[in-house]
């Protein structure tokens, strides 16, 4: 009885491609334009990052920028307040120093020289009426005279005009109450008579400039 012969087999297996353990072609290859290289990607993050930094400054120089027009508005608001604060007490104390210049003003000058009782009261009054108007001017209140310049809508109220060619037109020519002005600004316009009919003022200085 003979035996059947076995069929031969690769004891190995059967036979791979020769080229099953090649490397495949990777995305880096120098020829794949698609994919940037170390050096390239470096170059992006740095410009992103200028960007950046040139963003956060340009933030902080406009924060520094407001920060400071905010603390010049509270020292400018902070010293209005405390220059004008008095101006309502300012203004209610205006009306004791008219009544103090009109008693002084009515008293007739012979009434004066004649009765020494008299002349000396009438001077106490006159040093009463100095001292208020220093105390005023300590606290910015300034007493308004303006006779003889020019006038400005601003500090004074033309009551009446009064024709004189002798002066520039607009002149204030009488003074009927005086005025009154705190700081830079009115606290009672004078109440004046300005004239007419004279040569033109001439233009004030930087008059028409344009801010």
């Amino acid at each position: 009885m003979t035996r059947r012969a076995k069929p031969e087999n690769d004891i190995h297996g059967s036979p791979e491609p020769a080229n099953a353990y090649e490397p495949t072609a990777k995305a880096t290859d120098r020829g794949d334009p698609s994919v940037a290289g170390p050096a390239e990607d470096a170059a992006a993050v740095i410009a992103r990052l200028e960007a950046d930094n040139a963003a956060l400054k340009d933030r902080l120089l406009r924060a520094l920028a407001e920060t400071e027009n905010v603390r010049r508005r509270a020292e400018r608001d902070l010293n209005d307040a405390r220059q004008y604060a008095i101006a309502k007490f300012a203004g209610d104390m205006l009306a004791v120093a008219d009544n103090i210049e009109r008693a002084i003003a009515n008293v007739p000058a012979q009434v004066r020289e004649g009765d020494e009782a008299v002349r000396t009261l009438i001077e106490g009054v006159e040093l009463t009426e100095k001292e208020l108007l220093r105390a005023l001017e300590r606290h910015g209140v300034r007493k308004l005279d303006p006779l003889g310049e020019r006038f400005d809508p601003n500090f004074h109220e033309a009551m009446f005009e009064v024709p004189d060619p002798s002066v520039p037109s607009g002149t204030v020519s009488k003074v009927v109450d005086a005025g009154y002005s705190i700081g830079a600004r009115s606290l009672r316009p004078a109440r004046v008579g300005v004239s007419s009919g004279g040569p033109r003022q001439p233009a004030e200085p930087g008059a028409g400039r344009q801010p």
